[in-house]
């Protein structure tokens, strides 16, 4: 196996398809296509993208209760290239509800706050955690985080494998994102702006806001920052500049489910497979993945063939 993908607070998805969808109103399903439930959480979800790449991965992580149990036999039915290994505690793994409109173009995300993690259960983690460390390339960060915990956890992971020689990612929001950077800078950071577009304590409005906090995320020393900006457009910074990337046409918010972690398990492959990438190749790579995810409604995730198509689609303009 090559990487190791850090879940903390992992949930079962449930996305159901539901055309002219309205709140105070009855809906059935007519069809059993229009319901997917799917194991979740960032870093199982980039464990899934990598799968359909050909790359193998260990997903670690937290998981509680009968739904944990649940989220497990899913996740172990994905692909032979994912290994698993988690802590198992009582209380239960959340459950996130996921509705889509393809035609009135809207998604509406309930996500649950999952379980209270107990430190012994942290500790056990952490072990494994160690011992994977020697086996893999790179390592995955990313998602939400349980009761009880805070981003420092982050910081401490990506110190461990900074130590051994290893590539660390990050994909979080600003809460988890700031404490994490105080212990530990990772290579590559994607800050997750879907709730709250903040990023190092700023809110972030207008595009030079973005480039910015870009510019300040590769001052603190990361090799490359992406930030998605207006849903079909992404800044991009390295240590050679800023980039915006784009792409022709519209894209669809009901589609965007797994497309961060489509992006986030793309870089990851094209750091892996292609030495003589670029950090921006990198990114173009990542973006491009995250638009073949977004022509599937439901989370499939893009194989290389969609990812390869799409990346004649995408734009470059620099803008530092």
């Amino acid at each position: 196996m090559k990487v190791v993908t850090v879940t903390l607070n992992p949930a079962l998805d449930r996305q159901f398809i539901i055309e002219e969808f309205s709140t105070n109103a009855y809906h059935r399903i007519k069809d059993h296509k229009h319901m997917v439930m799917s194991p979740g959480g960032k870093g199982i979800n980039v464990s899934m993208a990598l799968a359909r790449l050909g790359v193998s991965s260990i997903a670690i992580g937290i998981l509680g209760g009968y739904t944990g149990r649940v989220l497990l036999t899913e996740l172990n039915k994905v692909s032979p290239l994912i290994s698993t290994s988690f802590v198992h505690i009582e209380e239960e793994t959340r459950e996130n509800i996921v509705i889509v409109d393809p035609v009135n173009h809207t998604m509406t995300s309930i996500d649950s706050p999952g379980p209270r993690v107990e430190r012994k259960a942290i500790e056990l983690l952490m072990k494994r955690y160690e011992i994977y460390l020697s086996r893999v390339e790179a390592v995955v960060l990313s998602g939400s985080l349980p009761q009880g915990l805070t981003g420092e956890i982050y910081g401490k992971m990506a110190k461990m494998a900074k130590e051994r020689g290893k590539t660390v990612f990050f994909d979080m929001i600003d809460e988890y994102l700031t404490p994490a950077l105080e212990i530990c800078v990772p290579d590559v950071v994607k800050p997750d702006v879907r709730g709250s577009v903040t990023v190092l304590g700023e809110r972030l409005e207008k595009l030079e806001d973005y480039v910015d906090a870009a510019v300040r995320l590769v001052k603190k020393g990361c090799k490359l920052v992406v930030i998605s900006y207006e849903v079909k457009n992404d800044v991009v910074a390295t240590q050679d500049g800023v980039w915006l990337i784009s792409t022709q046409g519209e894209v669809e918010p009901e589609t965007i489910l797994g497309a961060g972690d489509a992006y986030v398990a793309a870089m990851v492959y094209k750091r892996l497979t292609d030495k003589n990438a670029n950090m921006l190749d990198v990114a173009k790579f990542g973006y491009a993945a995250a638009l073949a995810k977004t022509r599937k409604l439901t989370k499939e995730m893009p194989t290389y063939d969609e990812i390869n198509e799409a990346l004649g689609l995408c734009t470059l303009e620099r803008l530092r």
